[in-house]
């Protein structure tokens, strides 16, 4: 008999670790950092203040299981009003375009409300961004750009219609069984990670976890399976629970033995990664909210008062998402402001050199403020969620070409032995930490049933997914 613990591969930053609480013994289970929601960097010179960097926002409900957790740990978060208090900006400066952000609200909703329409008839689904076509809201200036920008790329805009719209649902609205309609922004100087640190520490042992260890292979059969770390450790166990990111399976940084099937690999690939890059700043000349007090003499207002600020642009996604933590409801005082782009842009940016990157953001923000002389930030930090071998991105998401069948078969077992779970395997709640949750929680509820019993069947998949209209020819002739 193998050794009867559960062993973790983990980092303890990671949102992962309280969700194999039911399985008893003969099981390892192996992950990395699952996504961007809970790193933490220490900001500034001479500033107490730490930034969640990559951390959204906690929902707000009485039914969110994490926020449950975030409770009973006593993780300090507050509400933010993403939608109302905000200020918008173009080129030029200030510049008022609040009703075509409302507008723009109002457009993604009746956009998820066709959605629903959709799939009731069985129609096939599209992208987000032909959703916004066929509906007559396409953007036709870089004010609608940018607060469709705002709505939309927190997922890639290339999505899936149908699916961002359950996701949406499912986390939102209280009529489809979502939460709350709130955000809450963890402002918990002890980090996010403490929710996992302190669940952690109510039944997990020092020996049944392997920190910042690296697994290169695993090996699998019908018998078992071998986990193989950098340093030559190997590991063996009846059944092996695998929550690594989905950006990491994509990319490869685990070699599977033998490889894994054509059906599990095109599960794999189905979805597509997020990748979110927020750029902080640290201004050590912001003080008392706005006032700039480099020059003692001259007292001028800089930075916005409300939490948000929109920046419209020639070019979409030019860092048009910004927030200031130096807000009455935040850090007030800590000259702590950020901007968040995504895809392709973030992509781009992670490319650059740090003071390259310093001086496209503060291009930006002289020219959000023509009229103000903004010293350089005394510190400047992002995260390269993309380039990180821990991570590949920072959430999953689906495309058009998603359908539902792929998410089963990301859930299902490999030879029996071989387990999946984390965010992205989700279908509703895909790329939130809750689906995280869930999935771990149900998978290791599932192993601790078949290592108590020999008739292991593991979860089902198909061996191919058909297409629902295919294509009426075989081959392309003249």
């Amino acid at each position: 008999m193998r050794e009867s613990v559960i062993k973790e591969l983990c980092n303890p930053h990671s949102p992962q670790l309280y969700f194999h609480l039911k399985v008893m013994h003969e099981v390892l289970t192996f992950w990395r950092l699952e996504f961007g929601e809970v790193a933490r960097q220490q900001f500034g010179k001479d500033v107490t203040k730490s930034v969640l960097i990559g951390s959204r926002e906690c929902r707000l409900a009485t039914a969110n299981l994490i926020l449950t957790l975030a409770r009973k740990h006593h993780v300090k978060k507050q509400y933010n009003d993403l939608d109302g208090s905000i200020t918008t900006y173009d080129y030029n400066g200030l510049t008022d375009y609040r009703d075509i952000l409302n507008t723009s609200i109002d457009r993604f909703t009746q956009i998820g409300a066709i959605a629903g329409e959709r799939v009731k008839t069985g129609q096939v689904d599209l992208s987000l961004q032909s959703a916004y076509g066929i509906t007559g809201a396409t953007p036709k200036n870089m004010y609608e750009a940018a607060c469709q920008y705002y709505e939309v790329d927190w997922s890639p805009d290339q999505n899936s219609w149908i699916a961002s719209a359950w996701n949406n649902n499912f986390t939102f609205d209280t009529d489809m069984g979502g939460f709350s309609d709130e955000n809450n922004l963890c402002i918990d100087q002890h980090g996010f990670k403490t929710i996992i640190q302190t669940e952690a520490a109510e039944f997990l042992q020092p020996e049944q976890v392997f920190l910042n260890s690296l697994v290169t292979t695993i090996a699998y059969s019908e018998d078992g399976a071998t986990v193989t770390l950098a340093d030559g450790t190997n590991l063996t166990a009846d059944y092996v629970l695998c929550t690594f990111s989905l950006g990491v399976l994509q990319y490869g940084d685990v070699a599977f033995e033998p490889a894994l099937p054509s059906w599990k690999m095109e599960a794999i690939q189905s979805m597509v990664m997020v990748c979110l890059l927020k750029a902080d700043i640290f201004e050590n000349s912001l003080s008392s909210g706005y006032i700039y007090q480099d020059i003692p003499a001259v007292r001028k207002e800089f930075w916005f008062d409300t939490e948000m600020a929109i920046y419209a642009d020639k070019e979409r996604g030019r860092y048009p998402i910004w927030q200031s933590l130096d807000h009455v409801n935040f850090f007030l005082g800590s000259g702590l402001v950020f901007v968040t782009v995504f895809g392709d842009f973030s992509l781009r940016i992670e490319g650059m050199k740090d003071s390259d990157a310093q001086k496209e953001v503060m291009e930006v923000l002289q020219a959000m403020y023509p009229n103000t002389t903004i010293p350089a930030p005394v510190a400047f930090h992002f995260k390269r969620w993309h380039a990180d071998p821990l991570f590949r991105g920072s959430y999953s998401n689906c495309p058009p070409s998603f359908v539902p069948s792929h998410s089963e078969n990301l859930r299902a077992s490999v030879d029996k032995r071989l387990w999946f779970a984390g965010e992205a395997t989700s279908l509703k709640y895909f790329g939130f930490l809750r689906g995280a949750y869930f999935e771990g929680l149900n998978a290791g509820e599932e192993i601790a049933k078949y290592v108590e019993s020999p008739a292991c069947v593991g979860r089902q998949h198909l061996n191919s997914m058909p297409d629902a209209s295919p294509y009426p020819f075989v081959s392309i002739k003249p």
